[in-house]
């Protein structure tokens, strides 16, 4: 039944596109045919591949911050005072400091073992402000994306193999990526222990 579901939106074209992407992102998972859709839609019909980028973009961030801001108000409907100290403080000072960055790697990373949906759930139920989460999911969304679509127009039928063949080089220079700022963000917390 979802692969019907999933080839009616497909139909709509674009705005299936557009639809998919907030129904992905919203907790019904539909692993990789985002990608593949938009590989597909570059290599079939480069002149509406990035419009299809762009849809998929709105449509994911649409479905995100559904799910953040659901999660978020949800939060304080059953959530009475703060929680007590101990590990889940910690979590949130840990989810506080690199959070957004275990938000970006996912978003913009095609096949990864790490769930979006419980990141946007944490940044949702941890308070993340609003604006660095849009942010953060929507820059990763328009790499993502944006990039799959330059992609399956530059080579066409062979974008999906080479995805395939450098998955593991792709995940490796996201990874150097987040060490880098991982080590970065590590650098202005000292600096800024010292200036106190």
């Amino acid at each position: 039944m979802l692969s019907r579901i999933v080839a009616a939106l497909i139909a709509f074209g674009p705005w299936g596109v557009f639809l998919l992407g907030f129904i992905d992102s919203l907790g019904i998972p539909l692993p990789a045919t985002m990608d593949a859709l938009l590989v597909l839609v570059a290599v079939k019909a480069p002149q509406r591949a990035y419009f299809t980028a762009l849809m998929g973009v709105l449509g994911t961030a649409g479905g995100s911050i559904t799910l953040f801001l659901a999660v978020r108000h949800g939060r304080r409907l059953f959530l009475k005072g703060e929680p007590p100290p101990g590990r889940r403080q910690r979590f949130e000072r840990w989810f506080d400091r690199y959070g957004m960055l275990t938000v970006f790697i996912p978003a913009v990373v095609p096949v990864l073992p790490l769930p979006l949906k419980v990141f946007v759930v944490s940044a949702g139920a941890l308070k993340t402000p609003f604006g660095k989460f849009l942010t953060v999911i929507l820059l990763a969304r328009v790499i993502r994306y944006f990039g799959e679509a330059y992609l399956g127009i530059l080579l066409g039928a062979d974008a999906q193999t080479f995805l395939v063949r450098h998955i593991w080089m792709i995940l490796g220079i996201v990874l150097a990526l987040a060490g880098a700022a991982y080590v970065l963000i590590g650098i202005i917390d000292r600096r800024r222990e010292r200036a106190v």
